[in-house]
C-alpha cells in the first residue's frame, strides 16, 4: 500500500501536467502514451490488446482521473513488484512531464538550485507531503526538510523568518504546493550567500538519506577475508545491508554485508597499526573495519545498531517511520487543540448558563418584591376599610346621642333594642378582628404550603433516585449471592475431589512402603544365601584340591601348589568356572531384582554345587 501511494503521487503530477485546459480530463491518446511509458519504467509486461481496447477512439471524449483509475489499478499498479524496477527512473518520467509545464527555474529572476536539484526536491516533497489531493506539504514538514538541508551544510535555519513567511498569507498556513516550495527555495530567502555546489551536495545527501534510505555513508578501512590486507572503501549503510564500493561514485561495487536481527556491532582494540576499530558480526562472517577517528567510529556503530534495530522491528525505512510518527504527533496536537477549543466553548456555554440563571434569579427576586408590595397594598386597603367603618360607626353613635334628647321616650322604649345593637356591633368588631387574623393565617398557610410542596417534590425525587439505587444494589447483591453460591459449590466439589485423591495417594504410598519393606527383606535373604553359597564353594574347592592328590603308602603330603600333573588343566578350568560364578553372584547382588529370579539363581547355584563334575570326579568316585 505504501508503494502504491508513492507511485500515485508521481502519476498524479503527470496526469495534471497533461491536462492543458485544467478541466480535470486528458485525451485518450495522451493517456495511451503515458500508460505505455509507465509499462516501460515499471518493468511490467506490455499488454497492447488491453491498451488499445481501453483507449480506442470513440465519441466519449477525454478521460477524467476517476475514469483512468480502474485501468491504472488493474493493468499497472496491481502488477508492480517492489524491487523489480528503478524508482528514480519512474520519478524522472513523471517529473519530466510536469516540470515542462509548471517549473520555471528563473521565475523570480534568479535560481539557487539546478534542474537536477529541483527534481530531487520534488521527490522529497512527494515523500513528505500529505496523502490528500491536491498534494501539499504542511509547514512542519517544510521546516523539517529545510532544517535537514541546512544541517547538511552545517548552518542553522532561521525559524522566525519561516514563521513570518507562513503568516503572510492565510492560504499558506495549511501547506505549500511543490511549486510554491521550489519558488521558496529558489528565492534564496533561507540560503543566502551559499554556493550552488554546496546546496547541490546538501540536497544530494538529504535525498540519499530520505529517498534512498541511506542511514550513513563515507570512507572506512576494511580488512580482507582472504588476503587479510586493509583497503579503503566507500560504505553505504541501509536498513537491510551495508554495501561497500571502490570510490564514492559507487560505480564498482565490491561487496555487501546483509544485516538481520541476529547481527551485532562491537568495538575492537587498536591493532595491526589501525586505530578506532570495530567489527560487524553476522551469522556467516565477522567484518573488521577502521574509522578515521573516534567520533566517526561512534557514528558508524550507532547507525549500524539502528539498522539492526529496524530489522528486528520489521521496518524497512527509518524515515517512513519518522514521518508516520510526526504525522501522529501533528494529529495529536490537532486533537488537543480541538479538545481545548471544545473546552473553551463548553466553559463559554456554562458562563452563559450561569448568567441566564442569575437573570432568572433577579426576575424571581423582582417578582417577590412585587408580591410583597401587593400584600402591603392589600393590608393598607383593609386597614383603610376598617378605619372608614369605625368612623361610620362613630358618626352613627354621635347621631344617636344627638337624637337621644329628642327621642328620650323612644330611647326608653328602644333601650333594649339599642343594647342589642351595641352587642351586635361588638360582635361585628370581634368578627372583623378574627377575619383579619384568619386572613393573615391563610396568607402564611399558603406560603408554608408552597414551601412544603417544593420540599415534598424534592424529597420525592431524592427518594425515587435512592429507590433506583437501592433496587440496583439489591440486584447486584442477588447476583453476587448466586455467584458466591455457585463458587462455593464448585469449591466444595473440588475439595471433595482433592480429599479423595489425597486418600488414594496415601493408600498408594502405604502400599509402596509395604512393598519396599518386603523387597528389603527379600534382598537380605538373598544376600545371606549368596554368602552361604560362597562359603560352600570355597569349602568344596579345598576338598577337591585335596582329593586331586592322593597320598601313596609311605609318602608324605606334598604342597598343593606343586599338584598332580595329570589333573592340572581340569583344576584351572574349575577355578575359572568358580571365579565366573562368583562374579555373576556379585553382579546380581549389586543389581537387585525380583524375589523369584533371586531364588532361581540360588537354586541353580546349590544345584551346581551338589552336581558332581564329569571331568573332576568326587572323592567317592576316585575311591
Amino acid at each position: 500500500m505504501e508503494l502504491r501511494a508513492e507511485l500515485l503521487k508521481s502519476i498524479w503530477y503527470a496526469f495534471t501536467a497533461l491536462d492543458a485546459e485544467k478541466s480535470g480530463k486528458v485525451s485518450k491518446s495522451q493517456l495511451k502514451v503515458l500508460s505505455h511509458n509507465l509499462y516501460t519504467v515499471l518493468c511490467i509486461p506490455h499488454d497492447p490488446v488491453a491498451l488499445e481496447e481501453h483507449f480506442r477512439d470513440d465519441d466519449d471524449g477525454p478521460v477524467s482521473s476517476q475514469g483512468y483509475m480502474p485501468y491504472l489499478n488493474k493493468y499497472i499498479l496491481d502488477k508492480v513488484e517492489e524491487g523489480a524496477f528503478i524508482k528514480e527512473n519512474f520519478d524522472e518520467l513523471c517529473w519530466t512531464l510536469t516540470a515542462k509545464k509548471n517549473y520555471k527555474a528563473n521565475r523570480n529572476g534568479n535560481s539557487v538550485i539546478s534542474h537536477e536539484d529541483a527534481f530531487k526536491l520534488w521527490c522529497l516533497f512527494n515523500f513528505l507531503s500529505e496523502d490528500k489531493y491536491p498534494l501539499v506539504m504542511v509547514p512542519d514538514e517544510v521546516e523539517y526538510l529545510l532544517k535537514k538541508i541546512c544541517m547538511a551544510m552545517n548552518i542553522e535555519l532561521n525559524s522566525g523568518e519561516l514563521d513570518d513567511y507562513f503568516s503572510q498569507e492565510a492560504q499558506q498556513q495549511t501547506g505549500l504546493t511543490v511549486w510554491q516550495f521550489l519558488d521558496l527555495v529558489n528565492s534564496g530567502r533561507f540560503l543566502r550567500g551559499i554556493e550552488q555546489e554546496a546546496i547541490s551536495m546538501a540536497v544530494e545527501e538529504v535525498y540519499q538519506e530520505i529517498i534512498g534510505d541511506v542511514l550513513k555513508q563515507g570512507y572506512l578501512w576494511k580488512k580482507g577475508n582472504l588476503r587479510r590486507n586493509w583497503s579503503e572503501r566507500w560504505f553505504t549503510l541501509k536498513p537491510s545491508d551495508l554495501s561497500y564500493y571502490v570510490s564514492e561514485e559507487r560505480k564498482e561495487k565490491k561487496g555487501s554485508i546483509s544485516l538481520d536481527r541476529n547481527s551485532c556491532v562491537e568495538i575492537l582494540p587498536d591493532r595491526d597499526g589501525k586505530r578506532c576499530m570495530f567489527c560487524v558480526k553476522t551469522a556467516s562472517r565477522t567484518y573488521e573495519m577502521s574509522a578515521s577517528d573516534t567520533r566517526q567510529r561512534q557514528e558508524w556503530t550507532l547507525a549500524i545498531q539502528m539498522a539492526i534495530r529496524l530489522q528486528a522491528e520489521g521496518k524497512k525505512s527509518l524515515h517512513k517511520d519518522l514521518k508516520q510518527k510526526r504525522r501522529e504527533q501533528r494529529e495529536q496536537r490537532e486533537r488537543k487543540k480541538a479538545a481545548k477549543e471544545e473546552e473553551m466553548q463548553r466553559l463559554k456555554q456554562l458562563q452563559e448558563e450561569k448568567e441566564r440563571k442569575l437573570q432568572e434569579l433577579e426576575l424571581l427576586k423582582e417578582a417577590q418584591r412585587q408580591a410583597e408590595l401587593l400584600l402591603q397594598e392589600e393590608e393598607q386597603r383593609r386597614k383603610q376599610q376598617h378605619a372608614e367603618m369605625q368612623r361610620t360607626l362613630e358618626i352613627q353613635l354621635q347621631e344617636a346621642e344627638q337624637a337621644r334628647a329628642s327621642m328620650q321616650a323612644e330611647m326608653v322604649l328602644k333601650e333594649a333594642e339599642a343594647e342589642r345593637q351595641r352587642k351586635r356591633i361588638t360582635e361585628l368588631e370581634e368578627m372583623q378582628q378574627r377575619l383579619q387574623d384568619a386572613l393573615q393565617q391563610e396568607v402564611k398557610a399558603r406560603q408554608d404550603e408552597e414551601s412544603a410542596q417544593y420540599a415534598q417534590a424534592r424529597l420525592l425525587a431524592e427518594e425515587e433516585e435512592k429507590m433506583k439505587q437501592l433496587m440496583k444494589l439489591k440486584e447486584e447483591q442477588e447476583e453476587y449471592i448466586i455467584k458466591a453460591q455457585h463458587e462455593k459449590l464448585a469449591l466444595k466439589q473440588e475439595m471433595e475431589n482433592k480429599s479423595k485423591f489425597l486418600e488414594e495417594a496415601q493408600k498408594q504410598l502405604e502400599e509402596v512402603r509395604v512393598n519396599r519393606e518386603r523387597m528389603d527383606q527379600d534382598v537380605m535373604l538373598a544376600h545371606r544365601k549368596l554368602q552361604q553359597a560362597s562359603t560352600n564353594v570355597k569349602h568344596w574347592n579345598v576338598q577337591m584340591n585335596r582329593l586331586m592328590h592322593p597320598i601313596a603308602p609311605g609318602e608324605k603330603r606334598t604342597v598343593l601348589s606343586s599338584g598332580f600333573c595329570g589333573f592340572q588343566p581340569t583344576l584351572l578350568s574349575r577355578r575359572d568356572s568358580s571365579l565366573k560364578l562368583k562374579q555373576n553372584l556379585e553382579k546380581k547382588k549389586s543389581d537387585p531384582v525380583k524375589n523369584g529370579s533371586k531364588e532361581n539363581v540360588n537354586g541353580e547355584t546349590e544345584k551346581q554345587l551338589q552336581t558332581p563334575d564329569k571331568d573332576n570326579p568326587s572323592p567317592a568316585t576316585l575311591g
